[in-house]
């Protein structure tokens, strides 16, 4: 797959502060990127650019094969954005303000019109046309937030924080909705997002922190390489969990006990079989991933 986004030695400065700090990454054509940081680290400033909102100071953005700074009109054909703040007009009802938006990619007449029921069928907005934005739910507006942004048939999607706040049905439907535009139309999507259960589903994960790139790789080797699994243990005395000589943490109903793979669990298992009546075993999950490679817990910003 070819990489159509290149981000080469990156830096954005605002005065003293330095949002940006030479960062590199590349996307690749039609897989979930996953850019991945607590609020300030420089996730939507690094968007941003890439959008071009904001000018660079230093470094080489390429998005589809073009150079932002000579071809960024070009760029933006390609690129279908949904900002944390909506960018839809409170005043208009949900057609007005599609209808407007289209019209600025020359979508008009018979063609916004088909292109409307093609995104009925993705986001089921048909009975939201006729009402006014300022009275939509929040999930009623981020659906119409990505239609908007997929009204010109975009290459890539970039969703910053798409499902913050949303009910968990309205999280699945947006969630079903990227599915399919990945694997139906070979959309390239670049996702932030603050549920590490979402994360887990990237083809690749990028962390930054600070302005600076800390971690880079699928979900499934930054699991390996920086989550543990971990062993709970029920209906146990202290005394007895310490018989394992594993530092442990005490939990609301048993102990929990980290270890670095589940060879190690069988062989616990198998030392101590007077202990390990009552247990799970758990695999390590994103969320310890970002805990320890940046020492913030994501899912609580």
């Amino acid at each position: 797959m070819k990489d159509v986004i290149i981000i080469k030695n990156l830096e954005k400065s605002f005065g003293e502060v330095k949002a940006i700090q030479d960062i590199s990454f590349n996307v690749k054509a039609g897989e979930l990127f996953a850019f991945l940081g607590i609020n300030g680290a420089g996730k939507s400033t690094t968007i941003n650019i890439i959008c071009g909102q904001l000018k660079k100071d230093n470094g080489h953005v390429e998005v589809n094969g073009m150079n932002i700074e000579e071809n960024l009109d070009s760029i933006k054909k390609v690129l279908g954005v949904v900002f944390q703040s909506s960018l839809l007009d409170d005043g208009l009802n949900v057609y007005d303000n599609l209808e407007s938006r289209a019209a600025l990619y020359d979508i008009t007449g018979r063609d916004f019109k088909n292109r409307l029921s093609e995104l009925n069928d993705l986001l089921h907005i048909e009975n939201l046309l006729k009402r006014k934005v300022g009275k939509l739910s929040g999930g009623e507006r981020r659906r119409i937030d990505i239609a908007r942004a997929l009204l010109h048939k975009p290459k890539i999607l970039i969703l910053d924080e798409p499902t913050t706040g949303l009910d968990p049905k309205t999280r699945k439907l947006i969630w079903s909705v990227i599915d399919d535009l990945i694997k139906k139309q070979n959309m390239t999507v670049f996702l932030t997002t603050h549920y590490m259960e979402e994360a887990s589903n990237a083809n690749f994960v990028v962390i930054i922190d600070s302005g600076k790139i800390v971690a880079s790789a699928t979900p499934l080797e930054l699991k390996e390489k920086y989550a543990n699994d971990y062993i709970s243990l029920y209906n146990i005395s202290e005394e007895e969990v310490k018989k394992v000589n594993i530092p442990y943490q005490k939990t609301n109903n048993g102990y929990r006990i980290s270890i670095e793979n589940t060879e190690i669990a069988t062989n616990l298992i198998l030392k101590y079989p007077n202990l390990f009546k009552d247990y799970e075993i758990s695999k390590g999950n994103m969320d310890d991933v970002f805990l320890n490679i940046t020492g913030k817990n994501l899912s609580e910003m």
